[in-house]
């Protein structure tokens, strides 16, 4: 009879709606086996359920601690078979102990590939895929000479980062000397051309041998950037159809990448002049926020589950057909809506999922409260979110 796998999860209470990840596991023959820095009355009563055995750390940014945490269940369960957090923060500690245990998966030599925007433009220029001019400069100099070279506007942010955080679109040079004053002196930055495009991503999971066993994409109704600066209301979604040309060069990058049972998370610039597709980066996670919960509503299915399968026996059950566009749109406190919540729930009951409170952190972006809805059409989706957005 063949032993349980041992699969170590870090932080496996945050996100909220990762901590399905353990259950799954968990139903599916798994010793889950967690360590974070919160206390484990902490906990939700589902994920204390759901874990094998739980590991605090009063410090989880202190390798040394989380290592012994590992070393200890490798001693009381046996070989280590995965570890893992599906979270951007923790790619490099996820690597590290994955090193140092030999346990599959991105290693430390693989991070600089997948953390760094420069390398990241390399390996999609290296896989024949064009991308936004620029590099790296390690003075104010080489700044002034690089936006000569890109002209302005420009775009600067941490060659290593998550998100839009820390994040310019530089104007003239005025702006540039400007942000030479408040700029992190500790951070590395990376300078680009500013592309007029949308962002559009390609998501999904690979199993162990690199095949893409699902595939999604989300839409969004404008910038990050944009949304922070004017502080304004937002959607995206999931579409329901997905272009050809992005799945094909989604799969450029994903054997590219050579991304490995693991969730992906490729943005692309389309173009707005030419629509062309142009690779921006790649996080080798699941999409944040909702995302992970609006794919199982687009396609009636478990990805939790399915991901624990991928995990055991690198089999995919669930038949994809796209049946639903799904998407989030946020509501903010601060405006002055026409219609409620409780109204727009009332007018389109049949395609409200629900309704979000979203943490402080994040409303700032994703607003106070976010209504999740799927529908057949596209124009059906418009008239839920142009309802919900009408301002008095």
């Amino acid at each position: 009879m063949s032993r349980p796998l041992n699969f170590v999860m870090i932080s496996p209470h945050f996100p909220t709606n990762f901590e399905t990840f353990a259950v799954r596991l968990r139903e599916n023959g798994f010793n889950t086996l967690g360590i974070a820095d919160a206390p484990y009355e902490s906990l939700s009563e589902g994920l204390r359920n759901a874990l094998t055995e739980y590991y605090r750390v009063d410090n989880m940014e202190d390798y040394d601690q989380v290592y012994r945490a590992v070393g200890y269940f490798a001693h009381k369960y046996g070989r280590i078979d995965r570890i893992e957090s599906h979270n951007e923060y923790w790619l490099e500690l996820d690597a590290k102990l994955r090193t140092d245990f030999n346990v599959f998966g991105y290693k430390n030599e693989d991070m600089h590939a997948i953390k760094t925007k420069s390398q990241m433009k390399e390996i999609f220029r290296a896989a024949g895929l064009k991308v936004a001019q620029g590099r790296v400069f390690h003075s104010d100099e080489e700044a002034r000479q690089l936006a000569q070279e890109l002209n302005f506007p420009v775009i600067i942010k941490p060659d290593s980062g998550v998100g839009a955080s820390d994040t310019y679109k530089i104007k003239s040079a005025q702006e540039l000397e400007a942000f030479f004053g408040y700029r992190h002196p500790e951070v590395q930055y990376i300078m680009e051309e500013f592309i007029d495009g949308d962002i559009v991503t390609f998501d999904g999971l690979a199993d162990i041998n690199g095949n893409i066993v699902f595939y999604s994409s989300l839409e969004y109704s404008e910038a990050v950037l944009d949304t922070v600066a004017k502080d304004g209301d937002m959607f995206y979604y999931v579409p329901r159809e997905i272009s050809p040309k992005l799945v094909e060069l989604g799969k450029q990058c994903v054997e590219a990448f050579k991304v490995r049972e693991r969730f992906f998370h490729f943005e692309f610039f389309r173009v707005k002049q030419t629509n062309e597709l142009m690779p921006l980066e790649i996080n080798c996670r699941p999409p944040g926020g909702l995302t992970i919960d609006m794919w199982n509503y687009a396609n009636d299915f478990d990805v939790f589950n399915e991901y624990a399968h991928i995990v055991k026996e690198n089999k995919f059950y669930s038949h994809i057909t796209h049946p639903w566009n799904v998407v989030y749109i946020s509501r903010k406190a601060n405006k002055n809506y026409v219609n409620s919540i409780q109204a727009i729930c009332e007018r389109f009951t049949d395609r409200i999922i629900s309704v979000q409170t979203v943490p402080g952190i994040f409303a700032k972006i994703m607003g106070e409260e976010g209504i999740l809805a799927r529908t057949e059409t596209i124009e059906q989706m418009r008239e839920i979110i142009q309802f919900a957005h009408a301002k008095q």
